[in-house]
């Protein structure tokens, strides 16, 4: 829970959440915010004493009801505690995951008190890993023809059916999953949101492999699983609104840079890799004027990012606008990278080895992770659609005639 009021002046605000960071940060973590959880990193013993302290601190879901964990904080008080994080090279550990960027949120919008009060504390201390149960071998983009069901036994479900792409499946406890609850309805009418308890024998997970090296994707099979009658989040029937609700928090939580920390600027990098001019200048005007095209677009997200934000506030919740920002902050993540790897030359494409740096090797990893941008969380191509219908309104031109 957290120590503060909403009363408390913002200045002094700062000074306690400076002080708390300097005193409960580990600083072998400083700057890592940027990159991803791998297992080695997970098994840090330090990761796992910050993730404990910003979790009971309250302070991993600053603007999350005090009543279940979260931090209680204003939107002011938030924006000055990542200010601050991000001054000491600080990250919010829990953003890695799907309980604080989709399912906590979704459970907050439409849980009972029952659910939110069993499933938020755990999220905001990160004492459970959750994962989201979308996509199937036939119904990916074309989402509402999932055929992954659950059938009512009178004093729970039975669940049958598989999942692809489920990110982090293999290390998740709970399950977030659209299921088919009505096989007569149309197709986006007779769907259900089931919370379900990843440890039963009726559940299976497969890791799927990538060229990046990780595998955060799985194969999930639910050859009747089960799960309690109160496992619904929403109405029977009506998850696809509940559905939709998620994937609004997931593009919200894709647009910025949601690990926090340092970020170092690429100019900067460049001019340990590249040749300079007597002023200090990089001497390649080309890659000069792509990075300041770069970091101005990086700055306009940001800047839409804010404006976004706000309205989402007054409208209450998150907007079509988040389709923009999804596809605006893949533009400037896997542009970061390929400029990256440019700058680097030939350092940039070492996969191991003393020969080549940390910052070299994560580089090289990222830039070929970040190509899935444009497909998870919904398409680039998807999100145009969003775009073009719903923001533009412009006609659908995806009909048959």
């Amino acid at each position: 829970m957290a120590d503060f009021g909403g009363d408390l002046e913002l200045e002094d605000f700062r000074g306690a959440a400076r002080a708390w960071l300097e005193a409960n940060f580990p600083p072998s973590l400083q700057g890592k915010g940027g990159a991803s959880l791998t297992e080695t990193l997970a098994e840090d013993a330090d990761l796992a004493a910050w993730k404990q302290r910003i979790g009971q601190k309250g302070w991993a879901t600053p603007t999350w009801p005090a009543e279940y964990g979260g931090g209680g904080l204003s939107a002011q008080q938030a924006r000055v505690l990542q200010q601050e994080m991000t001054r000491a090279g600080a990250f919010n550990p829990l953003l890695f995951g799907m309980g604080v960027t989709m399912i906590g949120p979704t459970i907050l919008d439409y849980g009972t008190e029952d659910q939110k009060r069993r499933h938020i504390p755990p999220i905001v201390r990160g004492e459970v890993r959750w994962c989201v149960g979308y996509s199937e071998p036939n119904a990916g983009s074309d989402l509402a023809s999932l055929q992954t069901k659950a059938v009512d036994a009178g004093d729970h479900w039975v669940i049958s059916g598989q999942k692809t792409w489920t990110s982090g499946a293999q290390f998740s406890d709970w399950c977030g999953a659209l299921v088919r609850t009505d096989p007569t309805a149309k197709k986006h009418d007779g769907i259900s949101f089931m919370l379900i308890d990843m440890h039963q024998p009726g559940i299976e997970t497969r890791p799927i492999a990538l060229i990046a090296g990780a595998s955060p994707f799985c194969e999930t099979f639910f050859t009747d699983a089960v799960a309690p009658k109160d496992a619904l989040l929403g109405q029977l029937n009506v998850g696809w609104t509940v559905g939709k609700r998620l994937l609004q928090h997931e593009r919200a939580s894709q647009t910025g840079a949601i690990g926090g920390g340092r970020t170092v600027p690429l100019p900067e990098i460049a001019r340990r890799y590249c040749e300079v001019d007597a002023d200090g200048r990089l001497e390649d005007q080309d890659l000069r004027t792509r990075l300041i095209r770069h970091q101005m677009d990086a700055r306009t997200h940001g800047l839409t990012l804010a404006r976004v934000a706000a309205e989402a506030k007054e409208a209450n919740g998150a907007t079509n606008a988040a389709s923009v920002l999804k596809n605006s902050a893949t533009h400037v993540a896997q542009t970061r990278a390929e400029l990256m790897l440019e700058i680097m030359g030939a350092q940039g494409l070492g996969w191991q080895g003393e020969a080549f740096g940390r910052e070299e090797i994560e580089a090289v990893r990222s830039w070929l992770g970040g190509k899935a941008m444009s497909i998870y969380g919904g398409s680039l191509e998807i999100q145009n659609n969003i775009i073009s219908k719903r923001i533009l309104g412009l006609p659908d031109n995806t009909q048959s005639s």
